[in-house]
């Protein structure tokens, strides 16, 4: 599963982690993030992330 990095803070999402904090399970990849999913850091959406190569 792909990484991704919030183009606007850095903050990146890592599928393995999740976000639990914000009730996104381990082993979520990023594609199945609810639409209304925000960068937990800034509050961007979806959007505004990019993955990491």
């Amino acid at each position: 599963m792909d990484k991704y990095v919030c183009d606007v803070c850095d903050w990146v999402y890592d599928p393995a982690v999740g976000d639990p904090d914000n009730g996104i399970a381990p082993g979520t990849p990023f594609e199945e993030l609810p639409d209304d999913f925000v960068c937990p850091l800034c509050g961007v959406g979806k959007d505004q992330f990019s993955k990491v190569e």
